[in-house]
C-alpha cells in the first residue's frame, strides 16, 4: 500500500504536466480557428466588393471608358479585360474561401479530439487521486 501512495504523486505530476501541454495545444488550435475566422471574413468582404464591381461593369455601355488604379496613376483598361480580371479575382478568392473552410473543419475536428483527450486525462487524474486518498 505504501508503494502505491509513493508512486501516485509522481503519476499525478506526470498527468498534470501532460494536461498542461494538451491545454496549451488546445489553446493554439483555438487561436488558429480564430485567425481562420478573421481571414475568412476578409475574403468574404473582398468577394462582395468584387461582385459589386462586376455588376457595375455589366451596367456600362460597350464604349464606356474603364480605368484601373495602379499605384497613384489611373490607367485606361478595356471593359472586357476589366470584367475578365474581376471574374478571375472572384474565382481565386472563392477558391481560397473553400480552402479556408476545409482548414476550419480540420481545426475543429482537432479541437474536439483534443478536448476529449483532456477530459479523459482529467478523469484519469481524479481516479488516481481518489485511489491515493483511499
Amino acid at each position: 500500500m505504501a508503494s502505491s501512495l509513493a508512486t501516485a504523486p509522481a503519476a499525478v505530476r506526470d498527468m498534470q504536466s501532460d494536461l498542461e501541454s494538451q491545454a496549451n495545444a488546445l489553446s493554439k488550435i483555438q487561436k488558429d480557428i480564430s485567425k481562420n475566422h478573421e481571414v475568412r471574413k476578409q475574403f468574404t468582404i473582398q468577394v462582395g466588393e468584387n461582385e459589386l464591381v462586376l455588376k457595375e461593369l455589366e451596367l456600362l455601355n460597350e464604349g464606356a471608358n474603364v480605368y484601373k488604379l495602379i499605384g497613384p496613376v489611373l490607367v485606361k483598361q478595356d471593359n472586357a479585360e476589366a470584367k475578365a480580371n474581376i471574374k478571375k479575382r472572384i474565382e481565386y478568392i472563392t477558391a481560397e474561401l473553400k480552402r479556408m473552410d476545409r482548414a476550419l473543419k480540420d481545426l475543429e475536428e482537432k479541437q474536439n479530439s483534443k478536448k476529449e483527450s483532456i477530459i479523459k486525462l482529467q478523469q484519469k487524474m481524479q481516479a488516481v487521486q481518489a485511489k491515493a486518498q483511499a
